[in-house]
């Protein structure tokens, strides 16, 4: 285990409000990478996603780069646009 993996774990037992944050912050950003990801596979500029999925390409921009309160429709259209589906998944917390 890294150093940086140790530290975090440690961080996260002691300090409630840093675990809550980093969290969220790791999911937000997860999100906009695999977005990234599945976009470059497939050979996609931004602009060429947004249009497959009626969108902006600011907003792919937007996603990709500090994915925040994005809409689940959003997430659906831009999935179907890559011929993806959405999975969502309810975890225990804690």
């Amino acid at each position: 285990m890294s150093d940086l993996k140790k530290y975090v774990i440690s961080r996260k037992r002691r300090d409630k409000r840093f675990a809550k944050n980093y969290d969220e912050g790791y999911d937000e950003f997860k999100i906009g990478v695999v977005l990234k990801s599945l976009r470059e596979s497939q050979n996609l500029t931004q602009q060429q996603l947004a249009e497959k999925a009626g969108s902006k390409k600011s907003a792919i921009s937007r996603i990709e780069n500090h994915a925040k309160d994005i809409k689940l429709s959003t997430l659906e259209h831009l999935a179907a646009a890559l011929g993806r589906k959405i999975k969502v998944e309810f975890v225990e917390v804690g």
